[in-house]
């Protein structure tokens, strides 16, 4: 098979020849456009001598253009139907190790190691928001996600306080993360070809303040009574919300998405005192 990303040709020959139809409960839609997987690779920067985590191999296009640009690549791929695909897609390829199972349950500690990674990966729509942010706040290793998503879904993590789109995802991420949208994807590079447009975010890790998991506790709870006033809406978490909103000067009035990440970070050590 020649070297680089799958076509869509190819693709459909493949699953045609092995019997598989995508599922939806997996949220499966592969990557069929080799140009949308060159610049995929481009962004994450990624080359010889990287260390990269792909999570849902699928049929394993994007795995070939992460090899193909010199990237050691640990592909992580839930479907056992597709263990015969991957092994003849990725046959000859170098520097490409393939883990089956659910990344949202895998221990990834003894993958990872102490190394520093770059996680590039085409998510479920399902999945993928809630495992991006516990791999920021709980994976140091981690130093960069490059992630394609359901567009909203991006632009939640990207949003600035008082959108629509601002909420508890945006928190955390500007938390643990400097955040951007690097590109807009059609749905009819897919297939099956999904019914909403995607996007692809980077995600560059920064240290965290002291604080950013009370921080993250504090917007948790905001936002599940988003419509309610922070005096209200902290009482689940606060013994005293306008006392604390008080000794951080911030008006209990105000609601979740009014308040930047790093308000709710005031609002944490205000708590804490």
């Amino acid at each position: 098979m020649a070297e680089g990303p799958l076509g869509r040709a190819a693709t459909l020959r493949l699953l045609e020849d092995h019997g598989i139809h995508p599922r939806r409960s997996l949220g499966q839609h592969f990557l069929v456009e080799p140009n949308i997987v060159r610049r995929i690779v481009e962004v994450a920067g990624v080359g010889p001598g990287s260390e990269v985590l792909e999570i849902g191999a699928g049929v394993g296009t994007l795995t070939r253009g992460l090899a193909a640009a010199g990237a050691a690549v640990t592909a992580i791929e839930i479907d056992e139907r597709l263990r015969p695909v991957l092994a003849e897609v990725l046959s000859g390829v170098p520097g490409v190790t393939v883990v089956f199972g659910d990344a949202t349950r895998l221990d990834l500690a003894p993958i990872l190691g102490d190394r520093q990674w770059v996680v590039v990966a085409n998510l479920p729509y399902n999945v993928g928001t809630p495992l991006v942010l516990d791999l920021l706040r709980g994976t140091p290793q981690v130093v960069r996600l490059v992630v394609m998503l359901q567009r909203e879904a991006v632009e939640r993590m990207a949003a600035e306080p008082g959108t629509k789109a601002y909420g508890l995802p945006s928190v955390v991420a500007r938390l643990y993360a400097e955040v951007r949208v690097a590109l807009r994807v059609a749905p009819t590079v897919f297939v099956p070809r999904p019914k909403v447009e995607s996007a692809v975010a980077v995600l560059e890790r920064r240290v965290p303040p002291r604080l950013a998991a009370a921080a993250v506790d504090l917007a948790a709870a905001a936002f599940g009574q988003r419509r309610k006033m922070l005096r209200r809406s902290l009482r689940s978490i606060l013994a005293d919300p306008e006392e604390a909103l008080a000794d951080a000067g911030i008006d209990p009035t105000r609601r979740a998405e009014d308040l930047h990440p790093d308000e709710y970070l005031r609002l944490a050590e205000a708590a804490r005192a």
